[in-house]
């Protein structure tokens, strides 16, 4: 019983209680608007008869939350660029004498203020960087009205105004080819902090050359409103929860320049890619009786990019296999949410990826955390991307952000690169275009992460003129879509090499619309090499211009590079462009419009093709994977022989179509295509069952698909059908066909097809995908949408150019 009661005492605070902050996540209870208001008396006044004295419909939402969510993908309209307004009330409960109640936020695009009642607590220029308002003081006097008590009955009434609007003086570029996104895109935190509190640590692990010590220096900078005496602990604990060290300090408050604490680790656990060891830091701050606890995970490695290559990570080459992310998804927009952000990133660690560039911005904290414990290499980038060089505030706003995602960032074992920038060499935002110019504060970008961090080196992409400032260049070489052909990659990149002391390879691939796909993509390239009547040559073709877009045509190009990367020693590594689709302002006649279509994965995470190839060449778990799942029906003459390809990192495969083997051959990774791992075997009219069996070791993987073989010659596209294929949890799932006018399918059509939607169904478009978009480019003659029936009863309208409108029925009896 005393026992008990000495426990709840403790509880309540009687026996000098040991705090640790609190942290609540705000997701709920959310209005916004989306246009300015008048001022924040509009978003605050009361109500009266049941009306507020205006009526600006507000909406109810939930944190993280995009103003851009569907326009972004609209084909119709230019995305929204302006203001937008949120507003809550609070229940705010401070358990901390004389503590401070913060909001906290993780990302908010791209100006941002903060009111209490009708008082501005704070304002914040910049998308991707935290930072946090600080509310105390405003609480406090508001507490002290009538309007406290009378209208709010006791809740604090905070509004929050985004702005994304258009703004030269500000980075990133309108001209940069992703969407500048606004509101209150990442997650937004309720923070309860004690008298005392940490603003940050910055701890630098270093491990030696030979592996076996390891220093560990831990410096604590206290937040400005801690004053005093005060007393810590700093523990080092290992991921097996053993604590391997520690040391108390002191520290008379407020410390401008932080307290340093070293220690020596003996054998520290190197964290690498395969192994992403982890050690914990906990550091307290004691002061009048209240603590305040920070928690950081780091990780001991050492990394080298050698001059003209290759890359080193403790001491041993490692080939950097890596890709590019943008924080975007569909029907979101920027508002991902943790699991969509796990879900994608665990997709990047079982392709076998160990590397990836975070384009072009500041971006998750939650993002960087699993890039640290899957074991993913990271440079990460301040969005100075595009456009020229600004003024002073311009100038002030790219040192800002980069000094902030340095200091929020630091302790990330799995950042070794931080970017200066990107296609800085892009003109447009300002009549002068000055390359000195550009070269003095790239360079003053350059000597000022190198202050702030001694331990990474800096890197940009594509800015030739800037090529000998930053530690590791990546010139644009795009082999195979922008310019020149795939197969020249090994050659026009060993050119890059030798211009540069360190060279990695950023951006290479191609766009490619999910479900397209051609039994000849080269031969489609080759015959837009039309001649020229002038001088009688065949003209280039740009494949990025003139090629299909085929999933089958960026196979080839995917699967040359990779191959090709095998066999270049020299090579540090690269990372294409880039990992999952996105939305663009600058794409508006992609297949899909508005979006940049050079993903792996479609833009809500459905896997293309390509994801398997490099998940071939990269992952060391086994698999096996036919090319062609979401090719539905193959053309050609009757006994015409076909290629299958198979994807895999089994030592040999077997292949069987329609129940006949076509024999065993075994990979080998410079056997173009597909690793040695494609036949060419015939295929009967109608169906044909497509099925594989690998080894890999011990380990036996099976895959199959079936696929239409269809002989007949089509003419132009004369009319469409449309049906619906499924119907799952209230969700139908429609397909389109293109048919000539005997009614065979036009396997090659590209025609635009539009849906439109009366009735009480939802039409699930706007998401920038092959089966979501309101407008799209038809794959082989046909096209998907789907319609969240509601229980009713729906019309749903297909609409091409040239063609017949026709109408299906959905739901109802």
């Amino acid at each position: 019983m005393i026992k008990k009661l000495l426990l709840l005492i403790a509880f309540v605070g009687i026996i000098s209680p040991i705090y640790a902050q609190q942290s609540i996540r705000l997701n709920t209870g959310w209005e916004y608007i989306r246009q300015d208001l008048g001022g924040i008396w509009e978003a605050v006044r009361p109500v009266r008869d049941g009306q507020p004295e205006s009526v600006p419909l507000w909406q109810k939402v939930t944190l993280p939350h995009c103003f851009n969510d569907r326009d972004a993908v609209d084909p119709d309209v230019n995305y929204y660029q302006g203001p937008g307004w949120y507003r809550t009330q609070l229940n705010i409960n401070n358990p901390y004498a004389n503590g401070r109640t913060l909001l906290h936020f993780e990302g908010a695009g791209q100006r941002t203020d903060v009111y209490v009642y009708t008082t501005k607590v704070a304002s914040h220029l910049g998308g991707y960087d935290e930072w946090t308002a600080d509310l105390t003081d405003a609480i406090e006097a508001f507490k002290h009205t009538e309007v406290y008590q009378k209208q709010f009955k006791g809740r604090i009434p905070v509004s929050i105004r985004c702005d994304n609007s258009r703004d030269l003086e500000t980075i990133p570029s309108r001209m940069s080819d992703f969407n500048v996104y606004g509101g209150i895109y990442r997650y937004l935190n309720l923070v309860y902090q004690p008298s005392v509190s940490i603003d940050r640590l910055m701890i630098t692990p270093v491990l030696d050359s030979t592996l076996t010590k390891g220093t560990l220096e831990v410096k604590t900078i206290l937040a400005q409103h801690t004053q005093g005496n005060v007393t810590g602990q700093i523990k080092v604990i290992d991921a097996n929860g053993k604590m391997v060290a520690n040391k108390n300090y002191k520290v008379d408050a407020p410390a401008t320049d932080g307290q340093t604490t070293r220690f020596k680790i003996s054998k520290p656990h190197a964290w690498q890619p395969a192994d992403p060891y982890l050690y914990t830091v906990q550091v307290t701050a004691t002061a009048d009786g209240q603590t305040f606890t920070s928690t950081q995970k780091v990780g001991f490695r050492n990394f080298e990019f050698k001059e003209k290559g290759p890359f080193l990570l403790n001491g041993k080459r490692l080939l950097l296999r890596g890709t590019h992310r943008h924080e975007d998804h569909a029907g979101v927009g920027a508002a991902m949410t943790e699991a969509m952000m796990r879900q994608e990133m665990q997709l990047i660690k079982d392709m076998g990826a160990n590397f990836i560039r975070l384009g072009h911005y500041q971006q998750s904290r939650i993002v960087l955390d699993l890039c640290d414990s899957l074991g993913i290499l990271v440079w990460e980038e301040e969005p100075w991307c595009r456009g020229g060089l600004g003024g002073e505030a311009y100038q002030a706003m790219a040192r800002q952000m980069m000094t902030n995602m340095i200091q929020q960032h630091y302790n990330h074992p799995s950042i070794i690169l931080w970017g200066l920038g990107n296609e800085n060499d892009w003109e447009g935002d300002f009549a002068e275009f000055d390359k000195q110019k550009i070269r003095k504060f790239m360079k003053q970008q350059h000597d000022l992460t190198h202050r702030l961090d001694a331990t990474r080196l800096t890197s940009i992409r594509r800015c030739d003129f800037c090529a000998d400032i930053p530690d590791v260049y990546s010139p644009s070489i795009w082999a195979g879509w922008y310019k020149a052909k795939y197969t020249d990659y090994k050659q026009l990149t060993q050119d890059e090499v030798g211009k540069v002391k360190r060279f990695f390879h950023a951006e290479w691939g191609g766009d490619s619309h999910a479900r397209r796909f051609a039994e000849d993509p080269l031969g489609y390239l080759e015959a837009k090499r039309t001649t020229d009547p002038t001088t009688g040559k065949k003209r280039d073709v740009q494949v990025a211009r003139d090629g299909d877009w085929s999933e089958s045509y960026i196979a080839e190009l995917f699967d040359w590079h990779l191959k090709e990367q095998e066999s270049m020693p020299w090579l540090t590594g690269s990372a294409f462009w880039t990992f999952k689709d996105f939305s663009t302002p600058l794409r508006a006649d992609n297949p899909i419009p508005y979006v940049n279509q050079k993903g792996v994965v479609e833009r809500d995470m459905s896997l293309k093709e390509s994801y398997y190839i490099f998940q071939s060449y990269w992952s060391a778990k086994p698999m096996v994977h036919i090319f062609g799942h979401n090719w539905p029906v193959r053309w050609g003459k009757p006994g015409e022989l076909k290629q299958v390809k198979v994807f895999s990192n089994a030592d040999e495969a077997e292949l069987y179509v329609n129940g006949k083997s076509y024999g065993v051959k075994k990979r080998n990774v410079q056997d173009f295509p597909a690793a040695g791992l494609h036949w060419d075997v015939p295929f009967n009219t109608g169906n044909n069952l497509i099925r594989v069996v690998a080894q890999k070791g011990k380990v036996t993987l099976t895959d199959q698909i079936e696929q239409q073989y269809e002989t007949r010659q089509w003419a132009a596209p004369a009319t469409m059908t449309a049906k619906v294929i499924s119907t799952d949890q209230d969700v139908a799932t429609i397909e389109v066909q293109l048919t000539d006018a005997k009614g065979v399918p036009c396997l090659d059509a590209a025609n635009w097809i539009s849906f439109g939607l009366a009735g009480d169904g939802d039409l699930l478009a706007d998401l920038g995908t092959s089966t979501g978009s309101r407008k799209l480019q038809a794959y082989n003659g046909r096209a998907m949408v789907k319609v969240k029936l509601q229980q009713g009863h729906s019309v749903l309208s297909v609409g091409s150019p040239r063609l017949p409108t026709i109408f299906i029925t959905l739901g109802g009896k």
